[in-house]
This record gives C-alpha cells, sequence and structure tokens, in this order.
C-alpha cells in the first residue's frame, strides 16, 4: 500500500529532487543526524502548498516532521534556490522527450494576493490590496516555462538547448515599443494586442493556455496569500510540469 509521503513524493520526482538539494548544514555543535527525511519533509511542504493549510495546521502524525521543521527546511531550500532548480530539470526532461512545443507561446501577468512577504506592495488595481505580481509563459500546450521576464536554456528533443519560441503571443498590458524592439532582436516573432486599435479577445484562440495555466497555479491555494517572502511559483509550476511527465 503506497503511503501518503510516496503519494505525493512519487519515487520520480523524488529521484528528481535529489538531483538538486543541496547536503545538509553541519550543526555548529556537532554530531547527530536530521530526525526526519528529505522525503517526508517534501511531502509535507507539497501538501502545504496544495491544500492551503497553514504550517501550524500540518498533520505531523501523517508525515512524521512538524509544521515548524517543514516550514524551516523549506526555507533552507528557498535560500538554496532548489524551487527553481527542480522546475529547470523536470522542463529538461519534458523538453528531452519532445513534450514541449516551442511554435508557439504566451506570457500573460496575474497580481496574486500577499499578507506579507518580499515583492509584495499595494496593487493599484485591486483597491490597493497587498499583492505580488508575476509573469507567466507558457509553451504553446501550456506548460508553465517560466514565472519570470526570461526563459531558461532547456533541453531539446533533437539538437541545442532552447530559450527562444517561435512566436509569442500577448495582451495589451505589453503593448509598449522597448518589448516589441527587444522581442524583433532576439529574433522572435510578436503578436500583441495594440490598446485602442484591436481586443485582446482577438487573442484568445491562442492565449486560452496560458490562463488555463494561470487557473492550475490557482490550484496550488497557498499561493493564493502569498505568505513566502520569495515568488516561489516554480514549486507550483514543478508540480503541473511533473504531471505531464507522468501521464
Amino acid at each position: 500500500m503506497v503511503g501518503i509521503v510516496e503519494r505525493l513524493v512519487p519515487d520520480e520526482l523524488w529521484g528528481l529532487f535529489q538531483r538538486v538539494v543541496p547536503e545538509a548544514p553541519s550543526r555548529p555543535q556537532g554530531g547527530g543526524r536530521r530526525r526526519h527525511s528529505d522525503r517526508e519533509v517534501l511531502a509535507a511542504i507539497v501538501f502545504v502548498a496544495t491544500s492551503g493549510c497553514t504550517w501550524q495546521q500540518l498533520p505531523s502524525a501523517s508525515f512524521g516532521p512538524s509544521g515548524a521543521t517543514a516550514h524551516r527546511r523549506f526555507s533552507e531550500w528557498s535560500k538554496a534556490r532548489v524551487w527553481a532548480k527542480l522546475h529547470r530539470l523536470v522542463l529538461d526532461e519534458l523538453g528531452a522527450r519532445g513534450e514541449l512545443d516551442w511554435s508557439r507561446c504566451a506570457i500573460d501577468s496575474v497580481n496574486m494576493r500577499a499578507l506579507k512577504g518580499d515583492l509584495t506592495g499595494p496593487n493599484p488595481v485591486d483597491r490597493g490590496k497587498h499583492g505580488s505580481k508575476i509573469h507567466l509563459i507558457t509553451e504553446r500546450s501550456g506548460l508553465p516555462i517560466s514565472v519570470v521576464t526570461g526563459i531558461p536554456p532547456i533541453r531539446s528533443h533533437r539538437g541545442r538547448r532552447r530559450r527562444k519560441p517561435g512566436k509569442l503571443h500577448a495582451d495589451k498590458g505589453y503593448d509598449y515599443a522597448h518589448l516589441r524592439r527587444w522581442l524583433r532582436e532576439r529574433g522572435i516573432t510578436h503578436r500583441i494586442a495594440r490598446k485602442g486599435v484591436e481586443s485582446s479577445q482577438r487573442l484568445g484562440r491562442h492565449r486560452w493556455t496560458v490562463e488555463r495555466t494561470m487557473a492550475w497555479l490557482a490550484g496550488c491555494r497557498r499561493l493564493h496569500r502569498r505568505y513566502e517572502r520569495k515568488a516561489d511559483h516554480f514549486l507550483a509550476c514543478t508540480l503541473i510540469c511533473y504531471r505531464r511527465l507522468t501521464r
């Protein structure tokens, strides 16, 4: 019977995580080993991210580590950029299998409500509520390949690593001359709705994928509150991409 830890962190995901997680820091007092394994703690973190419970509400009887332990390890791994590295690794696996369609990408932004943390502030379009704006780039089928403004070099099924789509779709929020110029200089064909000229709806048949992915991200309920100090949407993107690996 598969336990909750193995269900939340399957063997393949665990194998990938082991490639990016750093060694446990040495203790100043010396001696001793961590009481709970990294796999148990990772399962607890995934549970918190997807269920929306607080660290204090984590059912430690099911996972082993307490909420305080899981939060401490989460912070430690965040500082080491483990979540970004894990997302990149999963994307490399998808790229090597030919699962990423670079012919057409889409970008969109969303303001996520946040109670505290860095990279947050009053949202001018939502009655001053505190929030954090993220920019999400998806490939043609909607897999999130970046939650910042740049795409990392990702393995391809054939040839060199790739970081440029054939075409990029965006709404009027990206209708700026310097953005169009930046894309042209890099040989990326852009399709950006123009303010006061055309409706963003005309891009709907291509942009619905990124909007659907935004809804997937919302499935990680903790992101609605954004308690964490860094924009750790990488973990949510990793889980979305991992599902494609195992389908």
